[in-house]
């Protein structure tokens, strides 16, 4: 399936890249990275794409849902904003060139986004287990890209 989620025309501030953000995110990254941890009852990975303009690895910490057969669903929220996160494009252009870290282990992953039925499935399954999920998308016009992650 396509990565063809367009940014939204209104939405929530997205969070810009002060220090405070970055050292939070990577103190995020490195719980992640050690242990099966969890932030705010959410469990965490890091997201390792390919970036679409640079070719640089990006990593990303992210809230994980279990989707079905053992794979991981991620949300492309970026909090409610007009625009989806960087790292949804970068999947996009690189969706076979994905991994997570989780547990202390380092999974390569492919990404395909949920369209339909199969997206609104996950999305009641998500937003049910984190109803902060469901205020994202009551603050944009955009629909928040679900994105399913499947061990390669």
């Amino acid at each position: 399936m396509s990565f063809d989620t367009r940014n939204g025309t209104r939405g929530a501030r997205q969070p810009t890249a002060n220090p405070l953000l970055k050292l939070g995110n990577r103190l995020m990254m490195r719980r992640a990275r050690k242990s099966d941890s969890t932030t705010a009852g959410m469990r965490l990975l890091v997201l390792t794409t390919i970036g679409k303009k640079t070719g640089e690895p990006r990593s990303s910490p992210l809230a994980w849902f279990p989707g079905d057969d053992g794979t991981w669903l991620v949300v492309a929220s970026a909090g409610g904003a007009a625009k989806n996160p960087a790292w949804y494009y970068n999947l996009a252009a690189h969706p076979d060139r994905v991994t997570i870290e989780l547990g202390g282990e380092t999974i390569p992953v492919v990404a395909e986004q949920l369209h339909g039925e199969a997206r609104a499935r996950a999305w009641a399954t998500i937003v049910s287990s984190a109803a902060n999920f469901g205020s994202y998308e009551k603050k944009t016009d955009r629909e928040i890209p679900v994105i399913q992650l499947t061990r390669a």
